[in-house]
């Protein structure tokens, strides 16, 4: 049996599924080129007969990443599979991966298939899958709360057609991990022919187990793991990458096995992420929130001036986090930039990037007294990636507010270019914000109902930058939009239009 656990990450396919976690698709080549750089084994780009857009997009990154495998789900059926392999034929390693539920009450409900039936769709499905490339892995949906020794068949028939990798995934979230451990054994122990494919675990966190359940599955010998990054996925979420990794890497002397992850990409990953879907990481969030490495207890804080180890069983530095007091301001200069924003993980940006990013910095450094890490990512999503022409039709020009317990009621005035024509315009709102969004609607011509309006602080201080975060509704379509600046205001205006901007796009891809 191998020592080495394949890294196998969804967080552009099962990950972008969550509410709030919609990616387009030059976020989701970003995303895979960090995926690259963290040392993932394979990618799960998207799901490409979805729609058009998750088919170029998966296209579009199996053309970015040379070194993972880049695989594209599908279900059991032709159609289906022949649109993943169109999808992902140009990676430089593609993989189809399809899948068919086998537990009896998706047969029953949701198929209306006898398991004889589901049994030759999946042979037929694999076979079809192999005679256009040999690297295919065969996914028994709802297999937790399947029967063993169907499960035991179909994985034999699956093999024996050509599938390399066989996935075992609880996909609502229902073992338990001993009852996982007791599965994967059995299975490596019935299946005559397991010897010539990789076991796979998918779990879900309905209960809070995900992680604990690929654990106790890896150490029965499920020797791939299907993650996310920050455990993002369907309803409670997916098993979190930097959980499980930290955790074979912290624990070697109870699993002594090897993966391709360069763990100091980590919370550089999970940022990125962040930023991209507008989504904070949570402060408790283990390995990677804002206090896992806090600590306030007296008791704690006097082990720790003693002993780092006394209560911390990794070190910030090892999984990428650094200290956030940064010397870069209005005096520096671009190679210092360069090598911060290197630093950051964001090493694909061009001449003409950094050059946005540096004049971006100087401008912030003439109103705050820090600039912070987290400060240079900000702008780097803002004036780089948000900011590409080719998403907007609309474009902030500048704002101006007046609000207080006045009798006037709160009101805005803009300047912004629609469609390059530069329009102005002020309305009264209920406040600031509302009053801003009013003008803005009306200068577009839109009239999209705000489902969510959410505002974080990037660092701490009273200049923090805001990132505000807004998701509409227009003709049955959402978007999400995502601003910041050290002017909420702005922030607000520029999240709004970025949603707005969002949903044109989808409307002329449609």
């Amino acid at each position: 049996m191998s020592d080495t656990v394949l890294i196998f990450d969804t967080t552009l396919r099962d990950g972008e599924q969550s509410p709030g976690a919609t990616m387009n698709q030059k976020e989701k080549v970003r995303l895979a080129r960090q995926l690259e750089s963290l040392g993932v084994d394979i990618i799960e780009a998207g799901f490409p007969a979805a729609s058009e857009g998750d088919f170029e997009a998966v296209q579009a990154i199996a053309a970015a990443v040379t070194k993972p495998q880049v695989a594209g789900l599908c279900r059991a059926l032709k159609n289906d599979i022949d649109r993943a392999y169109e999808a992902v034929k140009e990676a430089k390693y593609p993989r189809i991966h399809t899948f068919i539920a086998t537990s009896e009450i998706h047969m029953k409900h949701k198929l209306g298939k006898t398991p004889d039936q589901v049994v030759e769709m999946a042979k037929a499905a694999v076979s079809h899958a192999v005679s256009l490339t040999k690297n295919v892995e065969f996914s028994a949906e709802d297999a937790s709360r399947s029967d063993w020794d169907f499960l035991v068949r179909i994985f034999t028939e699956v093999i024996d057609c050509g599938a390399t990798t066989i996935n075992v995934p609880d996909t609502v979230g229902y073992i338990q991990p001993h009852e996982y451990s007791e599965l994967i054994q059995y299975l490596k122990k019935n299946i005559s022919n397991i010897d010539k494919a990789t076991i796979s675990v998918h779990c879900h966190n309905d209960l809070g187990l995900a992680v604990a359940n690929s654990l106790a599955a890896i150490h029965a010998g499920a020797r791939q793991a299907e993650v996310t990054l920050t455990g993002i996925g369907e309803r409670a979420g997916n098993a979190a990458l930097e959980e499980l990794i930290m955790a074979l890497d912290t624990r070697r002397d109870t699993y002594n096995l090897k993966n391709n992850i360069k763990i100091n990409e980590i919370f550089p990953s999970c940022r990125l992420l962040s930023h991209i879907i507008g989504q904070p990481i949570p402060p408790y969030k283990a390995i990677v929130g804002g206090n896992a490495f806090a600590h306030e207890s007296g008791i704690h804080q006097d082990g720790m001036l003693k002993n780092r180890q006394t209560y911390e069983i990794m070190t910030p530095e090892s999984i990428g986090r650094k200290g956030t007091d940064l010397v870069i301001g209005k005096h520096s200069g671009r190679h210092a930039l360069k090598s911060k924003v290197e630093e950051l993980g964001f090493k694909w940006l061009t001449e003409e990037n950094l050059n946005t990013v540096f004049e971006a910095v100087k401008e912030l450094a003439d109103r705050k007294a820090k600039i912070y890490d987290e400060d240079v990512e900000a702008l780097i999503l803002e004036k780089v990636y948000r900011g590409e022409k080719a998403d907007k039709k609309f474009e902030l020009g500048y704002i101006a507010v007046h609000s207080g317990n006045t009798p006037m009621p709160p009101n805005a005035a803009v300047v912004m270019k629609v469609d390059g024509v530069e329009k102005k315009h002020t309305n009264f709102g209920a406040g600031p914000v509302d009053a801003a969004f009013k003008v803005i609607a009306e200068m577009t011509g839109r009239t999209p109902t705000l489902l969510q309006y959410a505002v974080n602080a990037i660092t701490g201080g009273t200049d923090a930058q805001g990132e505000v975060t807004v998701r509409v509704e227009e003709n049955g379509r959402t978007a999400v939009g995502r601003g910041s600046h050290d002017d909420i205001i702005v922030a607000s205006a520029n999240a709004y239009i970025n949603a707005l901007n969002s949903l044109v796009n989808k409307e002329e891809e449609r």
